[in-house]
């Protein structure tokens, strides 16, 4: 098997899976994230874009129902021993499928708790998994369960975050050596997914975010290249992937003309990441990590070119994006503690101005506080 993980740490992990289901008076879970089969199995696929199920019952066992295609990826990345395959046609049903297994578990009448909080569970799969198992069944949203497990990362899995935290620091340095006028998008980009390959590295969750120009006040991939302007902006948000963990970094540069308001706006956004990252300790709420960055953009006049979330957490996920569960917003409750990883970005998009900055970091919670794990510079970098 190709693991990732020893055998005993993913025990563990189920172990405590179980746990959680037994707090909540489930006796079974319906896994439908790549990011929750990986976590308690090794199971290493993009099949979840197809209906793909991994039960794990209250004492542990596992079946996992897939197509063909994922027979053999199942077999050799994960420890997943009963593996079924559903049987593509035009009138398959396999929720129906994962229904006539779920009856020889025994699990009729049964409460089970469903991850409907999945990328791979379409609406109409979820309306077709609603109709299988009405009268058979009891459900409950269980979306967090395992994403709640995940937060806190194990030193193995602080290891990949680590090298995946270098690898992100090498595509830094790869963008700041190539950003200059008349310098091509296509060939920043192209570097820095290289940095990271060459490292050893995965596919992020989703696309590089490059925008230069007008573009530079975009914080999503869109299709299509230009080159540098004498005077212009480039706006870099990526990940260094390892192992499938994340580590990302954000950064806005000046290509030629520092414009005194971008100066400006480049000092609010520092001064708001340092107000956030001092936030970010264990046992206070995330929600706290929000506000002192928004405090602080707004009391230096940016209120109204803030984004209304400023990171979430970081860990293993599959596309199609990097982002993972819970975000950093106003009066999110959830509370940081030790071992888990954030990303901290700060969004300055000024429409009337047509003028960008952003500044992003990936850091560690740690018992004195959140600790950078991605070490770029913080300085503002004009070519």
């Amino acid at each position: 098997m190709a693991l990732h993980f020893s055998e005993q740490e993913l025990a563990e992990r189920r172990a405590r899976a179980c746990a959680a289901m037994a707090e909540h008076d489930l006796d079974g879970l319906l896994i439908f994230r790549q990011e929750s089969m990986y976590y308690l199995t090794g199971y290493d696929t993009f099949g979840y874009v197809f209906f793909q199920c991994l039960y794990l019952s209250a004492d542990g066992e596992m079946t996992l129902l897939t197509r063909a295609p994922d027979l053999r990826q199942a077999q050799h990345t994960s420890v997943i021993d009963d593996i079924r395959v559903w049987v593509d046609g035009p009138d398959v049903e396999p929720a129906h499928v994962l229904r006539d297994i779920l009856a020889n578990q025994g699990c009729a009448g049964r409460r089970l708790g469903v991850e409907w909080e999945a990328y791979g569970l379409t609406g109409r799969n979820g309306l077709r998994l609603v109709e299988a198992l009405e009268y058979f069944c009891v459900t409950e949203d269980a979306s967090e369960l395992i994403s709640r497990l995940r937060l806190i990362k194990s030193p193995a899995e602080m290891a990949y975050v680590r090298r995946a935290a270098e690898l992100a620091d090498e595509a830094y340095e790869t963008a700041v050596g190539l950003t200059a006028a008349g310098a091509s998008e296509a060939d920043i980009l192209a570097a820095m997914q290289g940095a990271v390959f060459r490292g050893g590295g995965d596919y992020p969750g989703n696309e590089f975010i490059i925008g230069s120009g007008p573009d530079a006040l975009l914080c999503r991939y869109k299709s299509g290249r230009r080159c540098l302007d004498a005077d212009d902006q480039l706006t870099l948000e990526w990940a260094g992937t390892f192992r499938h963990y994340h580590a990302c970094l954000m950064r806005t540069f000046v290509v030629g003309r520092l414009d005194p308001a971008q100066r400006a706006m480049f000092d609010a956004a520092s001064d708001a990441l340092g107000a956030a990252i001092d936030a970010l300790r264990p046992g206070r709420a995330l929600g706290d990590v929000f506000d002192a960055h928004a405090r602080t953009l707004d009391d230096a006049g940016f209120g109204a070119h803030r984004m209304n979330a400023c990171g979430y957490s970081l860990g293993t996920t599959f596309s199609p994006n990097w982002m993972d569960w819970p975000m950093l917003y106003h009066g999110c409750p959830e509370k940081a503690a030790l071992g888990m990883v954030f990303f901290i970005h700060i969004i300055i998009f000024d429409c009337g101005s047509g003028l960008a900055m952003t500044l992003g970091q990936t850091l560690e919670v740690t018992e004195t506080g959140a600790v950078p794990l991605t070490k770029a510079p913080l300085s503002l970098v004009v070519k």
